[in-house]
């Protein structure tokens, strides 16, 4: 171990791994550790087994949910959106050919105290009940604006800068109704609270674009897809890429410990008395905790099930929001649901989860009305944990630490932390103009 390393990554989550792939890639030699001895940590999948040690201690799960192996439970359960930037990032690297994607099945939103199929377009607008006749119209004027719109082409502005107009002024152009403009900030553009609508609507318009231009890749019911066999394939998928490359991975390192010379910047991380010299040190918040502080609280439930989510149409992996104003609350409910259909579970088996940023202490009443609309549970286990953001200066410090992962079921704030972490790391920006068509999901025959 005591050789120098341009960077050593603590922590196998899903965000190290993708960025020690690709530093690996960028010809920066790069060792990779874990104080855990399986790949994932925040974000790993669990086994029945490993799921009941970790919430029932050492209670063994019933005979009746099948074998344990079987099963692969996230922690961080997250739809991937297929023109996004983790698909961008995975054919940049190459490590989609270490993996099998499948199209998701549906996606929906809550309002009025109903489940809708979320529409993506101006012909879908015209069919849902999510709106009256005269709003539908005003819906499909704005999806075709939308969809019309390219910075290029100044004819399909409509005279509107939209790096100076915000969201809220695009919306009252078209004058949408509130409930609309709910479900297409929160489960279109994917936003987790209002915010955005006093921001440049430049991002917001393109949120949407990709939203749709995903939702047509696969013709299926949803813009996303998922791994077979879940989210744990990611990481160990990219620590091969890393290996590739020449990165070194050692898992079971206990007591990492970041090595600082006298002007506070890190120089090196000792574990089990032996010290490997570094020029910059990625890592999870819980490598630095002096250098995070806590931003929130994610609330969740984990549920195991024999059918899937009612009035989703039957659908065996889908993701639903429900939009902060539906519960009046000040951030969105997310929930995700997977089956045996993505061999994640036992055959007839389903895992849904319900994530919410904490706003109380009683993450089980919090989460009532999620959970409410799953129908019966064969299991349920409920778990938060805390959010935490680097305080630190990597200037001064080279230090670069991830931020914790929020409760949205999909995958683009995530991808955001690795871009930008990459660019602050490399002083590069990540090239993301890839092929996507070199990536495809079973599903989309």
């Amino acid at each position: 171990m005591d050789e120098e390393y341009d960077v050593i990554v603590l922590g196998t989550g899903l965000k190290e791994c993708i960025l020690s792939g690709l530093l690996s890639v960028n010809g920066l030699k790069v060792l990779h550790m874990d104080r855990n001895d399986y790949y994932g940590g925040a974000s790993t999948s669990l086994n029945l087994n490993q799921l009941w040690k970790r919430f029932r201690e050492n209670d063994t799960p019933p005979e009746s949910l099948g074998a344990s192996k079987e099963y692969n439970v996230d922690m961080v359960p997250k739809f991937i959106i297929a023109n996004g930037n983790l698909v961008r990032v995975l054919i940049h690297t190459g490590v989609t050919k270490y993996l099998n994607f499948k199209a998701v099945d549906g996606s929906y939103v809550y309002n009025k105290n109903k489940i809708h199929k979320v529409p993506a377009n101006d012909v879908e607008a015209l069919k849902s009940p999510l709106m009256g006749l005269f709003e539908k119209r005003r819906a499909r004027k704005f999806f075709i604006y939308v969809q019309d719109y390219e910075d290029s082409d100044p004819k399909s502005h409509e005279g509107l800068d939209l790096t100076k107009v915000t969201a809220r002024e695009i919306i009252s152009k078209y004058g949408l109704e509130d409930d609309t403009i709910d479900f297409i900030g929160h489960a279109l553009a994917l936003y987790h609270d209002d915010s955005y609508l006093d921001q440049p609507a430049l991002n917001f318009v393109k949120r949407i674009k990709l939203y749709a231009e995903s939702l047509a890749r696969f013709q299926g019911g949803s813009p996303y897809i998922y791994p077979l066999y879940g989210l744990g394939e990611l990481p160990q998928a990219f620590a091969r890429l890393s290996a590739v490359y020449g990165g070194t991975y050692m898992l079971n390192k206990p007591d990492c410990k970041v090595e600082f010379d006298e002007s506070g910047k890190a120089i090196g991380v000792t574990s089990e008395g032996e010290t490997a010299k570094c020029k910059k040190v990625v890592c999870d918040p819980s490598y630095l905790s002096d250098k995070v502080k806590k931003v929130g609280r994610v609330a969740r439930a984990i549920c195991i099930m024999s059918h899937p989510i009612p009035n989703t149409h039957d659908s065996h992996s889908v993701q639903l929001i429900l939009p902060q104003k539906q519960l009046g609350r000040k951030s969105d409910m997310y929930l995700f649901c997977c089956s045996y259909a993505h061999n994640v579970a036992a055959k007839g088996k389903y895992i849904a989860s319900v994530s919410t940023e904490a706003e109380t202490d009683n993450p089980e009443a919090e989460l009532k009305p999620g959970v409410d609309l799953l129908g019966p549970l064969d299991e349920i286990f409920y778990d938060s944990y805390d959010r935490y953001v680097p305080t630190n200066s990597t200037e001064e410090d080279n230090c670069f630490v991830s931020t914790s992962y929020d409760a949205t079921s999909h995958f683009e704030t995530t991808v955001d932390d690795v871009i930008e972490m990459y660019s602050k790391i490399t002083g590069k920006e990540l090239d993301l103009s890839v092929d996507l068509n070199d990536a495809s999901a079973a599903g989309d025959e």
